[in-house]
């Protein structure tokens, strides 16, 4: 295992596997906020402190196998160019704060790349777990497990009557963010988001783009994630998520078979449109490119094209971003050098299909 094996391979395990409901559900996110007790938080810490840090986490996982995770490998993050942290971004592997703040960083991946431990990132530790589809229960089962090995190795920041300690007071408590990426193409072309997204946010959960906190919904993918950490436990978190979940996974099922009986030909006419931008495009820029692999992987879904992997949407969306493109390039593109890559790459990777 090695650094160009996580950067060169653009579709990790938790892509390009199945998982329940998958046809909504793209994966399945949780993260565990956690502190060393005594230190100081990563926004104030010395140097020595972080670097002690990532020696002390790495030492408490160095060697060990979880599950079937895999082995695990450190990258620490001022080692790395900032295209090939740019890349771990747009995989999920790391998040846009560890990549951009990244003097004292680190990040512990699993070898199938469904585990990601990043160290000095807001906070000390945050464990980050990846499935398949919805399988939120499972990815705490093995968050939980990698958890419970660190602190016999590790002291945590833990108070007796709020919880674990962290950085920033909304993660107090169980210090959970669990999430789950859903490919909502059906309620956005019924226009039923507008009253969605208020409805979610009434009932303590968040809506975010493909990336998180302040990232675009491209694609019509929407992470819908916990806010409330403190006062509720780790299984409450889960089971409200995963009821919100089912309910849109409902209504998004919903919503395409409205479409296909009302709108069926007009539906037919977008998908095949965008089919024939993707195959034949010369020059596209990543926001056309997201919305048509959406119209595309709608298309697969409801059966109006045959032949194609409905995991085409999950791999090119990584593939098609700015940082992926210079890594095959082999350096830095101009950005209308990579809308032409772009295309070229997909292009090529619909002809496999073929």
């Amino acid at each position: 295992m090695s650094l160009e094996k996580f950067l060169n391979q653009a579709v990790s395990s938790w892509m390009s596997a199945e998982g329940p409901d998958s046809d909504i559900v793209l994966s399945s996110r949780v993260r565990l906020a956690r502190n060393v007790r005594d230190y100081k938080f990563p926004i104030v810490f010395s140097s020595e402190e972080g670097q002690k840090i990532i020696e002390s986490v790495y030492r408490s996982v160095e060697g060990q196998h979880f599950s079937t995770i895999g082995s695990l490998e450190l990258l620490v993050m001022d080692e790395l160019q900032p295209l090939q942290k740019r890349v771990l971004v747009e995989k999920h592997l790391i998040s846009p704060n560890l990549a951009n703040n990244s003097v004292l960083g680190a990040c512990i991946l699993s070898e199938n790349e469904e585990v990601s431990i990043m160290i000095n990132e807001e906070d000390h530790i945050r464990i980050q777990c990846l499935y398949p589809g919805l399988q939120i229960a499972e990815a705490l089962k093995v968050a939980n497990e990698i958890d419970d090995h660190i602190e016999q190795h590790v002291d945590y920041a833990f108070d007796e009557n709020i919880g674990y300690l962290t950085s920033c007071p909304t993660n107090v408590g169980t210090g959970l963010r669990a999430s789950v990426m859903m490919h909502l193409p059906g309620l956005v072309l019924t226009h039923q988001m507008g009253r969605i997204v208020p409805a979610i946010n009434q009932l303590g959960l968040v809506v975010r783009g493909i990336y998180g906190e302040g990232s675009e919904a491209l694609g019509n993918i929407f992470q819908i994630s916990n806010q409330i950490t403190l006062g509720k436990s780790e299984t409450d978190i889960v089971e409200d998520l995963q009821s919100v979940v089912a309910q849109l996974i409902a209504e998004e099922r919903s919503a395409r078979e409205a479409l296909a009986k009302t709108s069926n030909i007009e539906l037919e006419d977008k998908v095949f449109r965008s089919y024939g931008v993707l195959s034949n495009c010369r020059i596209i820029e990543s926001k056309e490119a997201a919305s048509c692999l959406s119209d595309l992987r709608l298309g697969i879904d409801m059966g109006y094209i045959k032949n194609i992997s409905k995991n085409i949407l999950n791999e090119l969306m990584i593939l098609t971003q700015p940082g992926f493109l210079q890594q095959y390039a082999g350096g830095p593109l101009r950005p209308d050098e990579r809308d032409v890559r772009r295309a070229s790459l997909i292009r090529e990777r619909l002809n496999l299909e073929q």
